[in-house]
Order: structure tokens, then sequence, then C-alpha cells
């Protein structure tokens, strides 16, 4: 293959040339050639897929998912404590607004910690996060009056947990692109750990030491599995030159049908996935007779076997795309919600627990599959920008949508609640079918795998 064919090399070469004078004196003139790579591969289309490096930022990403996602998913089983303790003169639209403002803070504030990562990669922005979400789990063992824990876990852990959530999925991007949907999964896979771990931690130390001591011993767990974490996680790319160059609210995002759609459809995934775990321990206590610590046992459960929901469909989603498996669990998710959910889940515990461990499985998948649906739509040294902007609008709905469920509980009863949440899911169904159809041009195709 000669430099006019050859697809580009990088070397230099010495060649020979015969040439011929007036005189007819042959000569010989050696002549240097350079050949630059005409298609040269950039650091960030060349990801590890795997290797010890690779997998162990893998388990630091798992590990500060358990503290901070896991908190959050299990924060309805502190939510029904207060309200049944120290906030028993509140209504459950007011207790509610203290999970809501973490949740809404915790997912909001990626829109500026997002291009941070962007910029400077996880380890001072993880460090820092770690350090002000532990001080939170401590100081809310001290809480005694409603402004205090709003103060301290709605505003200080939502703030916290923004930096843990953004920095544990964004570095999670930079070590794998073919098997994303898997390691996306393991990943999330932690919250789930954390939200079965943490209502079972309060389950048992709540009537034996009391709220202080079992609200400390959660931050202990929390403040190892940090500090592993942030021994464990490091970027591989280094800092993007462009993302300092970029805007830290990208607006201009939603330009892009694709990107808009999803999100819309995130919105309602939010108003859905954290209304049932902020309400259905409130709900549970609404049912014929259920037991007292029902609302602890199936967040738990839900939490449990999200970390399958997580895992398996995410497994599956880098065969026949990231799109196409989020496409599927809606609708799995979405009949469940109809069939077992909205006649059943008030009159009878098991198949509450059903729907609970079912609803899971598909929630889980959701939690784990759209970081991986938004990496299909940028590049890996963007990944921060799109997910913090996309969950800025996101977690607007987190913000409201336990408030909400908790009145339309005490005023409305818990099956027009359902049938509310399955409206709404049904409307983000459509929204992502939308995004689907954009990202293959507007030609709806079944078998494509996006």
């Amino acid at each position: 293959m000669d430099a006019a064919t050859a697809p580009g090399v990088l070397r230099r070469s010495s060649h020979n040339v015969s040439t011929t004078y007036p005189n007819n004196a042959p000569v010989e003139v050696e002549v240097e050639f350079e050949f630059e790579e005409s298609n040269p591969t950039p650091p960030s289309d060349t990801f590890p897929e795997g290797g010890l490096e690779a997998w162990l930022v893998l388990v630091g990403a798992f590990l500060g998912l358990f503290a901070s996602f896991g908190f959050m998913v299990s924060v309805g089983t502190v939510q029904e404590y207060l309200h049944q303790h120290q906030l028993s003169n509140y209504t459950s639209r007011d207790v509610g607004w203290i999970p809501s403002v973490f949740v809404y803070l915790a997912l909001g504030l990626g829109i500026w910690v997002g291009p941070l990562f962007d910029r400077y990669g996880p380890r001072w922005i993880a460090l820092l996060g770690s350090i002000c979400y532990v001080t939170m789990v401590f100081l809310l063992a001290e809480c005694k009056v409603y402004w205090q824990f709003l103060l301290c876990l709605g505003i200080l852990g939502g703030t916290a947990g923004a930096t843990l959530t953004t920095t544990g999925l964004g570095v999670v991007s930079h070590w794998f692109k073919r098997r994303r949907g898997l390691a996306h999964g393991i990943a999330m896979a932690g919250s789930s750990f954390g939200g079965m771990t943490i209502p079972l931690i309060l389950k048992r130390t709540l009537p034996t030491y009391g709220y202080a001591w079992a609200i400390r011993i959660v931050g202990f767990v929390i403040a190892g599995c940090l500090i592993l974490s942030n021994i464990l996680m490091k970027p591989r790319l280094p800092p993007s030159p462009a993302a300092k160059q970029q805007k830290v609210i990208s607006l201009g995002l939603f330009g892009d049908l694709k990107f808009t759609f999803l999100t819309i459809s995130v919105f309602g995934f939010e108003i859905v996935l954290f209304g049932a775990l902020g309400i259905l321990p409130t709900y549970a206590a609404y049912g014929s007779n259920y037991p007292a610590d029902t609302g602890f046992y199936i967040i738990a459960v839900l939490n449990g076997v999200s970390c399958l929901g997580r895992i398996i469909p995410g497994y599956f989603s880098d065969f026949i795309g990231r799109f196409n498996t989020l496409l599927i669990m809606i609708v799995f998710t979405l009949i469940l919600m109809l069939v077992l959910w909205l006649p059943f889940g008030n009159s009878s515990l098991a198949a509450l627990y059903a729907f609970t461990a079912l609803f899971g499985f598909g929630t889980g998948a959701w939690m784990a599959l759209t970081p991986a649906c938004i990496g299909q739509l940028c590049e890996a040294d963007e990944f921060g920008r799109y997910y913090g902007t996309l969950y800025f609008i996101g977690s607007l709905a987190t913000l409201v949508c336990v408030p909400i469920s908790g009145e339309l509980v005490e005023s409305v009863g818990p099956q027009i609640m359902v049938g509310f949440m399955c409206a709404i899911l049904g409307l983000a169904l459509m929204t992502f079918s939308l995004s689907r159809w954009a990202c293959l041009g507007w030609r709806w195709r079944w078998k494509a795998k996006v």
C-alpha cells in the first residue's frame, strides 16, 4: 500500500529518488515524506470496556450511589417516621415537602455539577460532596423541629447529594461505551442495595436505640461507603477544553427534539417513581388492616428487586438498544400499575407486595437506562452537561410529587392517587416514543437497534 492509498499512517520514511541533470549525470536525492494520520482516533473514542481499573471505578460508583441515591430512594421510611413522631402535628403534604426538596436539589443541581464535572473531573467535587453529605446525616440525628429537618435534610442533603449522584454516573461513562447499559445498571444497583439496606437498618434500630442513634448508625454506614468511593473513583479522560468554553446552563440542548422528548419523559418518570417511594408507606397505612411495619418492608422489597431491574435490562440493552429496552420496561410497568396496584393494592396485602416487587424491577430499569440513553445523545466528555441539564427539568417533578400524592391519598383516597400516576406514566410513554422516533430520523422502525 502506497502513500496515496494508505488510510493514514503516522511515521517518517526516507526514499532514494533518481533524477537526471542536464549533463546527463544521474544523481540520487534522499527525500523524506511525513504522513499524518488522516482519521486519528481521539482518546474519548477508545473505551476500556473492562479491566481492573474500570471495574474498580465501577465499584466506587456503586458505593457512592449506595450512599446518595440509596438514602434518597429510602427516604419515605424516614418521612413516615417523622410524620408519626417529631412532626405528628403536620399533614402528610407538609412533611412531604422535606424529602421533596431533598430529591429535587439532589437531581436538579446537576445542571451546575454536570458542567463542573466535565471541566474538572470528579475528584474534588466528590470529596467536598461526601464531607457535606456525611455531615448532613449526623446533623439529621439532632434535628427536632420542622425547619431544622427542612434545612438539614432538604437543603444541605440535596446540595451534597447532587455532587455524588452526578459524579458517580458521569465517571462510569468515561470507562464504558459498548457495555454502558450494563455498567450503569451495576452502578445504579448500588442505590437499590442502599434502598433495601437502609430501611431494614432503621426498622431494627429505631425501636431499639431511638431516633438519634438509628440515624447515626446509618451515618456510619454512609461514611464508610463514601470513603471507599472517593478512593476508587477516578476519571479516564482529561478535563475537556471545550467544556470550559461552554455555558454552565446549556438550555440550547433543548433544540434537539430527541433530548427534549426524553427530558419530558423523565419528568413523568420522576413523578411516578419518587411519588411512589415517598407515599407507599403512607399508602400502606390506609390499607385493609395492614401490619404497622408494612411501610418498612415494602420499600425494602421494592429497592431489593430494583437491583435486578437495573442489571438485567441493562445487560440486554447493550444488545437490543437502550431506547428499545426502556420502552419495553415503561409499557411493562404501566400494565402492572393498571392490573395490580389500581384494583388490589389497597385491599390485598399479597397483591401489594407482588406489585411492589415488580414495580421495583420496572422502575429500576428506568433509573439505570435513562443515563445510558443520555449517553447515546452526546460524547463522553459532554455527559455531565447533558445529564445535569436533563435532570434539572426532570427534578422539578420531585419537588411536587410527594406533597401532591400525600394530598390525594388523604383527600380523595388511594385509588385516585394511583389513577393519577397511571395517567402521568401514559403521557411519559407517548413522549418517550417520540424521542425514539426522533432518533430514527422520524422513520419508525420496530426492529432498529436504538
